[in-house]
């Protein structure tokens, strides 16, 4: 199973996408400071989203979708919004 995921930062809240096999595994990376993307950043990365996927190339093109495509990003923080206001 492969992941496609949006944490959200505390306490700046930037929000980061990514794609995984193992979201608590992944996770522990994010805050540990090895993500060279989110390292710049201390404090707690926590989840507010995820889809699953069997296909990790259907995953990996989620992902880039959802960097590249500022519509597509926007579109999914709107449909998710009262999970990303929920405090972290």
């Amino acid at each position: 199973m492969w992941f496609v995921y949006l944490i959200k930062h505390s306490p700046s809240n930037d929000i980061y996408v990514g794609f995984t096999s193992d979201l608590e595994k992944r996770l522990l990376f994010h805050n540990s400071g090895e993500n060279r993307s989110t390292k710049k950043l201390s404090g707690t990365w926590r989840y507010v989203y995820y889809e699953a996927f069997l296909s990790e190339l259907d995953a990996r093109e989620r992902e880039k979708r959802l960097k590249s495509h500022r519509k597509g990003l926007q579109l999914l923080k709107e449909r998710i919004k009262n999970s990303l206001e929920f405090g972290v």
